[in-house]
């Protein structure tokens, strides 16, 4: 088995602290590493505990989880250390989603565990315990550049890809995480597990919102702040009252179902007004975004930002939602900060949201970096452009 670490010296002279969830992906990632001759330290992070939850299919980080990864563990024969984050998790993602629900966002927890838990708290303990560097069974790949730094990529298998949540993981951090699986298919590693004897090699993939156990996200958000589901009005485009509502937090931009008002055509949610609490509705050509403005930009490609947008704007790929293609755009500055205008346009693009930045629009292309979705701005405000072309895949570039 060829080492996907690109570390120099004996495996067995180099500790690696492998993040283990309990799930096949992570149970491999740790057998993989055992066998390739490293010492290999796996640590859970118990980030939750919410009772029925320890018993759910697709819970992760919690009871049954964590059980899983003991058992992983003592099979492959690695040391294991579960450590108690929970009240770091509340703070720094569960408290943080339940606000950005409460101000009209979608926000998207994966990516704050990783960003505030997974690769900034984890990696401190993974170097308290003397190991090089830290390894996750993320589906995403991580390769060496020539000037020795590390670059992040799309997985082989694009329906695994989760590059979409690791757009905020720093040049300082890729040099020392490491993701075995990201050239990979999720079929070979269940086939890995089997061949390892490892007992989790059939169980169920966790799900997004792990801390969720009832899946309706509403109920977590009214628990951890009482009084959010305050009733509001729904409005049409032009401020027209069109009925009531019990909360902004029960919808969100795109939705369709459930707005509990009648109308001669399908109107959806085009945006939440928070201080107001207004849902606003309209028809599908509403939804349509082109341009947004981002926050919290991480910049990960070649060089620099400034280089980067040296020309005043620079040829994109960006994906707003996790299971969509990336899309061509073009990213500059605009008056405060960071801008993203999309060629065609995308539907449901909600504040909150992550957009993430690559070099093309398939097969394993780099991860330029990204950020969170500040505003979206509809079609019918975006100045007309004298020439619209589209992005080229960098690759076609030259």
């Amino acid at each position: 088995m060829v080492s996907s670490l690109d570390l120099d010296g004996r495996p067995a002279d180099t500790r690696i602290v492998v993040a283990m969830s309990g799930g096949v992906d992570s149970s491999v990632t740790a057998a993989l590493l055992k066998a390739e001759g490293y010492d290999v330290v796996g640590v859970t992070l118990q980030l939750y505990d919410h009772g029925e939850a320890t018993h759910r299919k697709g819970a992760c980080c919690a009871g049954q989880d964590i059980h899983d990864a003991r058992m992983v563990a003592e099979r492959i024969g690695i040391p294991h250390y579960v450590l108690d984050y929970e009240t770091r998790f509340k703070e720094a993602v569960i408290d943080r989603f339940a606000e950005s629900y409460v101000a009209g966002e979608t926000p998207v927890p994966c990516v704050d565990c990783n960003q505030a838990i997974k690769f900034h708290d984890l990696l401190d303990t993974a170097r308290e315990l003397g190991a090089r560097v830290l390894a996750t069974g993320h589906y995403v790949a991580s390769r060496q550049l020539p000037d020795g730094s590390r670059a992040l990529y799309r997985a082989r298998e694009q329906e695994r890809d989760q590059s979409y949540f690791l757009f905020a993981t720093t040049r300082a951090q890729l040099d020392i995480v490491r993701f075995p699986l990201g050239d990979m298919a999720k079929a070979e590693t269940r086939e890995l597990a089997r061949r390892f004897g490892l007992a989790v090699a059939d169980k169920h993939d966790s799900q997004d919102i792990c801390f969720v156990p009832s899946g309706r996200y509403t109920e977590v958000i009214e628990r951890l702040r009482p009084g959010a589901a305050e009733a509001g009005d729904i409005v049409d485009l032009s401020g027209n009252v069109l009925g009531r509502h019990d909360g902004i937090i029960h919808f969100t931009v795109g939705q369709r179902r459930g707005l509990g008002i009648a109308a001669a055509a399908p109107l959806y949610v085009v945006r939440l007004e928070a201080a107001a609490r207004r849902v606003v509705v309209g028809p599908r050509d509403a939804l349509t975004t082109r341009r947004m403005a981002l926050r919290d930009l991480n910049w990960i490609g070649p060089g620099t930002l400034d280089e980067a947008l040296a020309d005043g704007r620079r040829d994109v790929f960006v994906k707003v939602r996790s299971t969509r293609p990336p899309l061509p755009a073009w990213m500059r500055r605009g008056p405060d900060g960071i801008e993203v205008e999309l060629v065609d346009g995308e539907d449901g693009v909600s504040p909150g949201q992550a957009c993430v930045l690559y070099d093309a629009a398939q097969g394993q292309a780099r991860v330029l970096g990204g950020g969170f979705i500040r505003r979206a701005a509809s079609a019918e405000i975006v100045p007309a452009r004298t020439e619209r072309t589209r992005p080229v895949p960098a690759a076609a570039r030259g």
